[in-house]
C-alpha cells in the first residue's frame, strides 16, 4: 500500500489514513487521481479498515488541476495548456468516477483551500471537517470554464440547488464558518485539530457493525459512480468547447495574475 509516489496509506484502529503528498497546495493530474482511486479500491476490500480519512499534508487540501508542466502557481492555472487538457482531462474524470465507487465511508480533513476540482475532490467524501482556515471555490467561471471533477452532480445534492447556483456562477470564495452554514463541512475546529476529529468521525463509524456500514452506504450513495461517470461526459462536453474561447485565454491568465478578467463573450 505504500509503493505510491504521491500518497501515503496507514491503517490503525479500523480506520484507514490516506495522505496526498504534494505540498503545499497538492494540485493533482491523472497520476494523483489514479493513486487515490487504486487506493480507495484496495481499501474497500480490506478487513481491517472500515473507514477512510482523506488527508494532505502542506497549506492546501487541493488547489486545483495541474494540465500542464508540472509548475503551476498558487491558481493551479498559470500553465495550464491546451495539449495537456485536451490530453489528460478524460481520462482523470474516468479515474475521478471510480472514486465514488469506494466501498468504505470516506472523512476529508478540509484543512486549507480545496478549490475547483480540488473543491470537487473534498466532496467525494461523505463527510468534510474544516476551520476557519479552509476555503472552498469552484472557480470555474472566473477561468471562462464550465465546472468539472462531477461538482456539477455533487454540489447541488449536498448545499441544495440554489446555494450550488450561486456558488458556480459567481465562482465566488467562502470560509469555513459559511461553509459549515450551508452544510458543505460537518465540523468546524480549531484548525490544530482537524485531521484528528476527522479521524474521531471515522472511528465512530468504524466501531460500528461493518456489513451494516456498507449496507446504508451503498443504499445512500445511490449509484454514484455512474451518475458522476455520466455527468462528467458533459462537464468535459463544455469545457473543452470553452477552452477555446478567448474568455478561457483570458480567465486562466487573469487568475495566474491575480487580477479580475476582461471578458468579451468570445
Amino acid at each position: 500500500m505504500n509503493d505510491f509516489t504521491d500518497i501515503q496509506v496507514s491503517v490503525e484502529n479500523l480506520v484507514a489514513t490516506v495522505e496526498i503528498q504534494r505540498a503545499p497546495h497538492n494540485f493533482f493530474d491523472l497520476v494523483l487521481i489514479q493513486q487515490l482511486s487504486k487506493a480507495f479500491d484496495i481499501l474497500g476490500h480490506d478487513s481491517n479498515c472500515r473507514a477512510i480519512v482523506l488527508a494532505s499534508e502542506g497549506k492546501s487540501f487541493c488547489a486545483g488541476a495541474n494540465f500542464g508542466s508540472g509548475q503551476p502557481d498558487e491558481s493551479g492555472s498559470s500553465d495550464f495548456t491546451e495539449k495537456g487538457f485536451q490530453n489528460t482531462t478524460g481520462k482523470l474524470y474516468t479515474e475521478a468516477a471510480k472514486l465514488f465507487a469506494c466501498r468504505k465511508p470516506i472523512v476529508a480533513a478540509v484543512h486549507g483551500a480545496a478549490i475547483g476540482g480540488g473543491f470537487g475532490l473534498a466532496l467525494v467524501a461523505d463527510f468534510r471537517v474544516g476551520s476557519e482556515q479552509t476555503r472552498f471555490s469552484a472557480n470555474f467561471v472566473k477561468l471562462g470554464l464550465h465546472q468539472g471533477f462531477g461538482i456539477t452532480h455533487t454540489l447541488p445534492r449536498l448545499v441544495g440547488t440554489q446555494n450550488a447556483h450561486r456558488l458556480l456562477l459567481t465562482g465566488s470564495r467562502i470560509s469555513g464558518p459559511a461553509a459549515l452554514e450551508l452544510g458543505l463541512i460537518d465540523k468546524l475546529v480549531s484548525p490544530e485539530n482537524v485531521r484528528k476529529e476527522a479521524a474521531s468521525l471515522a472511528f465512530e463509524i468504524a466501531q460500528n457493525a461493518p456489513l451494516a456500514i456498507s449496507s446504508v452506504r451503498a443504499t445512500m450513495q445511490a449509484d454514484m459512480e455512474r451518475q458522476v461517470s455520466e455527468i462528467t461526459k458533459h462537464e468535459l462536453s463544455e469545457q473543452q468547447r470553452l477552452r477555446g474561447t478567448q474568455d478561457a485565454y483570458e480567465g486562466i491568465r487573469a487568475v495566474a495574475e491575480r487580477r479580475p478578467g476582461n471578458f468579451s463573450g468570445n
